[in-house]
């Protein structure tokens, strides 16, 4: 029996996969959290085989909660879940030792079959994501916001940021809070984190 841990913050998406993963003979679930800071914990209450892990977690992201459970419990393959593929996200899991890097709109049964794969040592990396992160992604932001968040990046405060750019405060957290919704972030930490992972600042 494979034990598998399961981190996804959605509960729908995380009671689908439970089920989904009910029906297979040789996994049983053993643990489900909803966010990456608990991760740790749970792995090492349960010990599972493979951790199934969303790349976007509340408390602390994916990858980060990967490479964690890498250096204490090594023998615990990852298997990671993504919507998007960059050549950034794709070293990060390369980095943090993850086993297996697969899209979130993949057909149902290739996540059991992933599961299995990564469980035997195998290395599983979705061949689609593979490709995405050959190709640069275009940046959906303007010169200008990109401009605002990568001043961000670098630690400046809004007042430093709008005196640099002469813009006015307002307008600089205008350009942020428009940065944060294009990339689908949950906030500018993680805006940063994305325009950073690929290659737009």
């Amino acid at each position: 029996m494979i034990r598998t841990l399961l981190a996804e913050d959605m509960n729908l998406v995380r009671g689908a996969l439970v089920a989904l993963l009910a029906y297979e003979q040789d996994i049983e679930v053993v643990a489900e959290v909803e966010r990456g800071d608990r991760i740790l914990s749970a792995a090492s209450a349960c010990h599972p085989d493979v951790a199934v892990i969303d790349i976007a977690l509340p408390g602390k992201d994916g990858l980060t909660a990967a490479g964690e459970l890498h250096d204490e419990m090594p023998g615990c393959g990852v298997l990671i879940l993504t919507g998007v593929g960059t050549p950034g996200l794709l070293k990060r899991a390369l980095d943090a030792h993850v086993r297996g890097f697969m899209a979130k709109d993949s057909p149902p049964g290739r996540l059991a079959d992933a599961i299995r794969r990564v469980a035997e040592g195998e290395r599983v990396i979705d061949s689609e994501l593979a490709i995405a992160a050959m190709r640069p992604a275009e940046a959906p932001l303007t010169p200008r916001e990109l401009d605002v968040i990568g001043a961000a990046a670098d630690g400046a405060s809004i007042g430093e940021i709008a005196a640099s750019l002469y813009l006015a405060e307002g307008t600089v957290r205008n350009y942020l809070s428009k940065t944060t919704a294009k990339l689908g972030a949950r906030s500018r930490i993680d805006a940063i984190r994305i325009a950073r992972e690929s290659g737009w600042i």
